[in-house]
């Protein structure tokens, strides 16, 4: 079970409630937000980030802290498959 709770507008702890809980905190900012092709919420996005990770990795393997961003870093394949538009083509 996925819970995300905003801090303020770019700062949110999300919880994973499985064998081991775990909790991250995740930056969020609207420069990054608006590059996603979607109107879904930055709480939408956040839970499918966070199901997209839990896909490749378990919840103790994620970082406790990080800018969504980062996932690419880690997951080349997260921008194509969010559709997010890549540095390269703003």
């Amino acid at each position: 079970m996925i819970n995300i709770k905003k801090i303020d507008k770019d700062n949110f702890v999300v919880r994973i409630k499985k064998d081991t809980q775990t909790v991250h905190k995740v930056f969020f900012p609207d420069e990054f937000y608006l590059k996603f092709k979607t109107n879904k919420t930055k709480e939408n996005i956040l839970e499918m980030s966070f199901d997209f990770l839990l896909k490749r990795e378990s919840n103790t393997m994620i970082l406790t802290n990080f800018n969504l961003e980062e996932i690419n870093n880690y997951f080349p394949d997260y921008f194509k498959t969010f559709k997010i538009i890549s540095k390269n083509e703003s």
